[in-house]
């Protein structure tokens, strides 16, 4: 058997809500993974920019000696989608990305891979659970849920959503057997009645729905003594790693020039 763990609600903020290197790199495999495996669709431009910045979380700053040609030949960093959809070799695709590669020279492991995912949140199908539903009258939809809150999408789209409730404007969800109700604030809108097309998802609906709106309302209070803490050894950490790195820069720099 294998196991694999992952994060079970999305950030809303990677850059206030991961704090630790750690974590980053963890979230940061996930976010990839689905990436690579479409699971989260990303546009060819965008993906040979997230390609650039795992090469440089896995390789450090571009070298000329060390990263000649075909240094990126055993590594997956694109979609398969988009490589199909171009007509390009593996040396093409190599020459971009390397390419971008070299604008990153400078930039920790751990920065790039923060990086990669500021520029990932922004992804349509960042962070949401889809499910199968229909409506009363039998058409088929999916409801994604994220820490926003819920959408419904058109069977054929899973980007742009049809509706869209937020966590503040919703007042409750609940629901009774293969039927879900979402009831909003405004008294004079009407209800939401949808049904998942198996019994045994509703459940995980609704923990996804309790849990993404409690971080949802946990976001929007002042942090707590322990995170404040947590954020300033963090940051104290990564200022002493910088430190260190440009100390290293230096003494090579004293070397070449020797």
């Amino acid at each position: 058997l294998q196991f694999k763990f992952r994060a079970k609600f999305y950030p809303e903020d990677v850059v206030e809500e991961l704090i630790q290197d750690i974590t980053v790199r963890l979230f940061y495999l996930q976010v990839k993974n689905a990436i690579l495996t479409d699971d989260i669709y990303c546009p060819p431009e965008t993906s040979v920019l997230l390609a650039s910045y795992a090469v440089q979380a896995k390789y450090g700053d571009h070298d000329k000696e060390l990263h000649a040609s075909g240094y990126l030949a055993n590594d997956r960093l694109l979609p398969q989608r988009v490589m199909d959809q171009h007509n390009l070799t593996r040396e093409q695709w190599e020459e971009r990305i390397s390419t971008w590669h070299a604008e990153h020279g400078g930039m920790l492991r751990e920065d790039a891979m923060m990086e990669y995912l500021k520029v990932a949140q922004d992804l349509e199908m960042y962070g949401v659970n889809y499910f199968k539903i229909k409506n009363k009258k039998g058409t088929q939809f999916w409801l994604g849920v994220d820490a926003l809150g819920l959408n419904i999408y058109e069977k054929d789209d899973k980007l742009t959503p049809k509706i869209s409730f937020p966590w503040s404007e919703i007042l409750d969800i609940s629901f009774n057997d293969l039927t879900f109700v979402i009831k909003p604030i405004d008294k004079k809108a009407p209800d939401f009645v949808f049904f998942p097309t198996r019994l045994r998802i509703n459940k995980r609906i609704l923990a996804l729905c309790m849990g993404n709106h409690e971080l949802y309302m946990r976001r929007r209070k002042p942090d707590t003594i322990e995170v404040q803490q947590m954020k300033a050894q963090a940051q104290e950490e990564r200022r002493s790693k910088m430190k260190e790195r440009e100390k290293l820069q230096r003494e090579i720099q004293a070397r070449e020039m020797a």
